[in-house]
């Protein structure tokens, strides 16, 4: 069974419930958890004329490590400990950054959330979820945001 699952988290309410159902995993199968944040690399969006470089990539890790304290609290809640890991991604790209990072720790499992966009919306956005999913090495338990009904067994978006 699998030892060392890999979070990513970023504030949004679709990773929380990631990393929810990582907890109740990890606490079931006794695992081990490291939950990261990949904060994007600002310069591949900005032109550094135009704004204070330094200033806005540290309050975007700053912002990360709040998010990190935050799903740290959230699995000491539940009894358990995680790591935790801030990381920069160049250019844009998270989705191998995430990837590196559950090969770096040799996580056996990625649980990561996923928004369920299909369509238009998502080929404008992207999915991060769903290019982990294509390049993991590791089975990746992809888990979708929103909340459930048990009575009507809907999913309330």
């Amino acid at each position: 069974m699998y030892q060392k699952i890999l979070v990513p988290v970023d504030g949004s309410a679709t990773a929380r419930s990631a990393l929810q159902e990582a907890v109740k995993l990890a606490k079931l199968i006794n695992a081990r958890l490291e939950l990261v944040h990949v904060f994007e690399d600002m310069l591949y969006w900005l032109d550094e004329g135009y704004v204070n470089y330094a200033e806005l990539q540290e309050s975007f890790k700053k912002s990360g490590e709040q998010m990190l304290a935050e799903a740290k609290s959230i699995v000491q809640q539940a009894g358990l400990t995680a790591e935790i890991k801030s990381l920069e991604a160049k250019d844009g790209q998270i989705a191998p950054a995430i990837v590196a990072e559950a090969e770096r720790w040799q996580a056996e499992l990625i649980v990561i959330g996923t928004h369920g966009r299909s369509g238009f919306s998502r080929l404008l956005l992207g999915s991060v979820a769903g290019r982990v999913v294509r390049s993991a090495p590791m089975p990746v338990l992809l888990v979708r945001g929103g909340e459930y009904s048990i009575d009507s067994d809907q999913r309330n978006v």
